[in-house]
């Protein structure tokens, strides 16, 4: 076997231990940073890396994913079990952040895999093949299409969530201004008083 083979197997190989230690997470706010996510994650895993996946197909400012690299499989395995248990929100969206083993086909930069050749060739009307592919690009555009109205359709039911989630947080507010002033003007004294209570017990 040459060095350039045992090279190519040996960056295979440390190539699939990242995979095993990187997670994916998806409904990041698109304001959220690597550092962000660090501060995140350090309840129950170090960061090593943060590679941020920007979608340039979609006309719409949706949420972001990344992948995230730990220092080891175990601390992956910590880290989506968290977010699977638990609602993780991340930079305030309004949907809690999803979390999920990576697989090697996220990865921009993977390296070949040793033994396996590409071929690629131009295919034209006539060719064998030809008629395969078109309808293969037929069906991409249809689900293009079909995958830009489940966005926006997630992207309005998000927007009417985090609306929700708002009023429900200013009427909460409302309540605990509400409990400081009575506290604070000595109106708490004057109801206890008059109900019989004893705010010392």
């Amino acid at each position: 076997m040459g060095t350039s083979e045992e090279q190519a197997l040996k960056d295979y190989a440390d190539f699939q231990d990242k995979v095993k230690r990187t997670i994916y997470l998806d409904q990041l706010s698109p304001q959220v940073t690597s550092g962000v996510i660090k501060a995140a994650l350090a309840q129950c895993a170090n960061v090593v890396n943060v590679e941020f996946i920007v979608n340039y197909t979609v006309p719409h400012d949706i949420p972001s994913s990344a992948l995230v690299e730990l220092e080891d499989e175990g601390q992956a395995k910590a880290a989506v079990e968290l977010m699977e248990d638990f609602p993780f929100i991340i930079g305030g969206m309004p949907r809690p952040v999803r979390a999920i083993y990576a697989k090697a086909e996220m990865f921009r930069d993977r390296p070949p895999r040793p033994g396996v050749k590409k071929d690629f060739s131009w295919v034209k009307q006539g060719d064998d093949g030809y008629e395969a592919m078109k309808k293969m690009i037929n069906l991409a555009k249809r689900q293009e299409a079909e995958n830009l109205s489940l966005i926006k359709s997630q992207l309005d039911e998000e927007k009417e969530l985090a609306k929700q989630q708002q009023e429900s947080l200013d009427g909460n507010c409302k309540k605990y201004d509400l409990l400081e002033n009575v506290v604070q003007n000595g109106t708490i004294k004057n109801l206890a008083h008059r109900y019989g209570i004893n705010l010392d017990d």
